[in-house]
């Protein structure tokens, strides 16, 4: 099929690709319906979707892997709690002659077999939230041309046939990993996504792209693809890409070829593509960097990356100007800023491209596809979300379940007239781990000043990275907080997790409720002790504060500021500070990071010893002749 100039586009329309709309609804409804048709492009992920449009796009994609007159796609949610035995398999009860038994089948991912069979379709509302087990189904299932299946019961080879979708924060996509993301063929930007006054449908799509997207087993002719449109496919993309992306650009437009009844897939279906997922076509004419030309000065080799707390330790000198280092990663900016996090003053930039993973700051775990390591004696093993069984080595944690079924299968061998069990039947539960260690960060952001604090928190981050510590954060002195006169908190999985960055460089306000932010901070320890017991072996609660609280206790409780306020709320802060003694001083260690400002400089010193902890350095000396000084109140 002959490339037509773009003068000559709209006035044969009959031997050119579809005009890609602009309408993202519009994209998103024929980026949906090319995975219907292509089980090469199993997988899609949005990237910052509004959570109440994920129900109506899982609507209309299983509309569209079903058939028009049959039964329709079922959707399988998949999230946190998601494990193997979900997935893979499921148990059933048949009722034979000589009575009840057990039977293994396939579970929700494999779906059924054969000619006419309606793909399943999963659906993952939170990418970066979705369980290792999960992640590692992704990975084996999508885009692959065949999967083995082997557990308990069950022994299958076949060809997935399983459609993907999933929702992802484009800030979360530096914490996935690149194994998982590269799985994901079509990738759309829907941050701007509202659902047309019709409502959102297959109904836009013409006649013959809904017929091959519904039919059973797909069309039955696909469009080949021509060398023209692998050389465009490179035009489009980064040189240094990889090959998935271009193997992913290539699959797309040949899906689009194939929907338009077209034998070969040109050019102009991958620029039709390119559009789809949200890349910037250039122009056919233009002069690509594959073009002869004058040859480039070399460019210096990229050290590489040290990790994250390494970077972030670069970033600020001694002598606390900052400085960037030469590099072609996007750093994040740290200067304080309006808009940044989630609070009312606004929200982080949505990146516009469909590999957000290229724009993040990498912060991903280590082993990301693996479940982290968790001790396998003692209480702490009989905690945490079930994921799977093995058989028992002791009495502990048996699955009752798992051990039953295993017993019901061999009781006509056994020939019993009572159901019996037998040691080789017990199973007990296999658990994921709980956070063995905890960082809690208490951060006033009203002593920050033109101070930064990245020296001074950077042990503490490394050790929650090492351990892979849970966090909790509670805010002091935001100016983006919704209520002045409190503290706020958030708890997340890891240091990694992006607000804890956001949180770093908040601007300041005016209001300390520092007695309220120490009240939080007992509580979540408190609550933390109480749900993991013996199992959280370790925290460390870190105090960055100069120490002069100016909100009593009284006026965060009830949201009111009655007259000057004096000493009180320091007074507050210190009776709020005495309350953390009666906890358990083996696992609980207490630092106060002094902010070394003038006047009032021994509070922070009084502060650490309520607590009964000890005081950190936190300006450097060559900064301590610029300490600034007081005074700020509250009405």
């Amino acid at each position: 099929m002959p490339i037509d100039p773009p003068s000559r586009r709209d006035a044969d329309a009959a031997s050119a690709a579809p005009e890609e709309p602009e309408d993202l609804a519009r994209r998103l409804v024929r980026a949906l319906a090319c995975s219907a048709v292509d089980p090469a492009l199993s997988g899609v992920l949005l990237f910052d979707l509004d959570p109440q449009f994920v129900d109506p796009v899982a609507r209309v994609f299983a509309e569209l892997l079903g058939d028009p007159s049959g039964p329709r796609a079922t959707p399988v949610m998949l999230g946190a709690d998601s494990r193997d035995e979900g997935m893979w398999t499921r148990p059933v009860l048949r009722q034979e002659r000589d009575g009840i038994t057990f039977a293994i089948e396939p579970g929700p991912l494999l779906g059924a077999e054969g000619p006419g069979a309606v793909p399943p379709l999963v659906v993952v509302p939170d990418l970066a939230r979705l369980s290792v087990a999960g992640m590692r189904a992704a990975v084996q299932l999508l885009g692959a041309d065949v999967a083995v299946v082997e557990q308990t019961g069950l022994r299958r080879t076949s060809r997935p046939l399983a459609r993907w979708l999933a929702v992802c924060r484009s800030a979360d996509a530096g914490r996935l990993s690149r194994h998982l993301l590269d799985r994901f063929a079509i990738r759309i930007p829907a941050a701007g996504l509202r659902l047309p006054a019709d409502g959102l449908g297959p109904g836009a799509l013409p006649h013959a792209w809904l017929a091959a997207a519904g039919a059973p087993g797909g069309p039955a002719v696909r469009a080949a693809v021509t060398d023209d449109a692998v050389r465009r496919v490179r035009e489009l993309l980064d040189p240094d890409t990889g090959n998935r992306r271009t193997l992913s650009l290539l699959r797309l437009a040949r899906a689009l070829a194939t929907l338009d009844a077209e034998p070969d897939a040109t050019p102009e279906h991958c620029d039709a593509a390119a559009r789809l997922i949200g890349l910037p076509v250039p122009q056919p004419t233009e002069r690509t960097d594959t073009d002869s030309g004058p040859a480039q000065p070399p460019v210096d080799p990229v050290p590489p990356d040290p990790g994250p707390h390494r970077d972030a330790r670069d970033r600020t000198g001694r002598g606390g100007t900052r400085r960037f280092e030469s590099t072609t990663e996007q750093l994040l900016e740290t200067e304080p800023a309006e808009g940044i996090g989630g609070a009312p003053g606004g929200a982080l930039d949505e990146s516009t491209s469909p590999y957000a993973e290229d724009e993040a700051v990498p912060l991903r775990d280590f082993a990301p596809l693996r479940n982290p390591w968790q001790r396998t004696a003692g209480p702490a093993s009989t905690r945490g979300v079930v994921v799977g069984t093995r058989r028992a080595r002791d009495l502990r944690d048996l699955a009752y379940v798992r051990t039953a079924r295993e017993a019901a299968v061999h009781q006509r061998v056994r020939r019993s007239e009572r159901f019996t069990v037998s040691p080789v039947d017990l199973h007990s539960n296999i658990r994921a781990a709980s956070p063995e260690r905890m960082l809690v960060l208490l951060l006033d952001h009203t002593c920050r000043g033109d101070w930064d604090w990245q020296d001074a928190l950077t042990p503490f981050l490394q050790w929650a990275y090492a351990g892979r510590a849970a966090a909790q954060v509670i805010e002091v002195g935001s100016v983006t907080v919704k209520d002045e006169l409190r503290a706020e908190s958030f708890a997340a999985r890891s240091v990694l997790d992006p607000r804890i960055l956001d949180a770093l460089y908040r601007p300041a306000g005016r209001a300390t409720p520092l007695a309220h932010g120490l009240e939080l901070a007992r509580q979540a320890l408190l609550r933390a002790f109480r749900q993991h017991g013996n199992g959280l072996v370790e925290v460390w609660l870190a105090v960055i504060t100069d120490g002069r609280g100016n909100v009593p206790l009284r006026a965060s409780h009830t949201g009111q500021l009655e007259g000057p306020v004096g000493a009180e709320g320091v007074e507050d802060a210190f009776v709020a500070a005495t309350r953390f003694s009666t906890m358990d001083r083996t696992r609980l260690h207490v630092a106060v990071v002094d902010a070394a400002r003038r006047p009032y400089e021994h509070l922070p010193f009084r502060l650490a010893d309520k607590l009964g902890g000890t005081v950190v350095e936190g300006r450097l000396a060559e900064e301590r002749g610029t300490r600034e000084d007081g005074g700020r109140g509250v009405g």
